[in-house]
């Protein structure tokens, strides 16, 4: 089935053929040879080339893999099961290079992967051919009003009105937040007075929670390649001097708490 997106210029239906996305309008838009299309005009652009750099992918890329972070892919397989979204759509906001937006497909036909970092975007299509990829920014999302029966949004920014307009009535949201104690112990190696997580969850409107679970466990990063590869994920890697990056990539068997809060919200109109 081919995707359904909107044009980010004029809000017309996309049609793909012969590998091109075109509107009515005559805006048209490439297909990738890897299977993502880029519907990020330069004007909704911020930077030259916005979101992770090549570097960040490929370290994302290669913790997840590693299977750290699987218990959280597993929980929210679970909780889209429960949904019954076998005939719906789901979009992955903010979906990175793909690791979860691909194990989204065991709970639904069809799975949409969007994020603003292209080289991301570029690596999630040529190895998960089944999902539907696509450069794009979450203030204004490529789909039809009303057109997604569930959006996923995991350490993404939150964007309620947006996600309001896309979803189906009855709808939901799934948002993934860091716990209090997330990642506290490496932290702990950057800041001298490391601070707990906010628990404090984003006004969403016009939906109701439904749920909210916790998901904590402790990892043992093997190596200190591992826990490097962590920190680029986070956003205190860049409070992290040499000196701290150093210790780091000789850490072995390191200890670090993982601590998600799950919430899910119904569309209720």
């Amino acid at each position: 089935m081919n995707a359904q997106y909107r044009c980010p210029i004029c809000q017309s239906r996309l049609v793909l053929r012969e590998k091109i996305y075109r509107c009515d309008l005559g805006h048209c838009f490439d297909k990738a040879k890897e299977g993502y299309v880029n519907l990020l005009p330069v004007q909704f652009k911020h930077s030259k080339q916005p979101g992770d750099n090549k570097a960040m992918v490929n370290a994302r890329r290669e913790f997840l893999t590693q299977g750290y972070y699987q218990p959280l892919a597993d929980k929210l397989v679970l909780i889209l099961d429960k949904l019954a979204l076998k005939k719906g759509s789901i979009l992955d906001a903010g979906c990175g290079e793909g690791f979860y937006t691909d194990q989204f497909k065991q709970s639904c036909h069809t799975v949409y992967g969007v994020d603003i970092a292209k080289e991301a975007i570029k690596k999630a299509a040529k190895k998960y051919k089944h999902c539907h990829f696509s450069v794009a920014t979450l203030s204004q999302l490529p789909f039809d009003d009303h057109s997604i029966n569930a959006v996923v949004s995991i350490y993404a920014p939150i964007l309620p009105i947006e996600f309001d307009r896309i979803l189906t009535t009855n709808g939901y949201l799934i948002t993934v937040t860091p716990g209090k104690n997330h990642l506290l112990s490496l932290k702990q190696k950057i800041y001298q007075h490391a601070l707990l997580h906010d628990e404090d969850k984003v006004p969403v409107d016009n939906m109701v929670l439904l749920e909210q679970q916790q998901l904590t466990y402790k990892m043992i990063l093997k190596t200190g390649n591992d826990v490097l590869n962590l920190l680029s994920m986070t956003p205190f890697a860049f409070k992290a001097d040499e000196n701290v990056t150093q210790q780091l990539s000789q850490q072995s068997d390191f200890a670090c708490q993982a601590d998600f809060i799950i919430r899910i919200y119904k569309k209720t109109a």
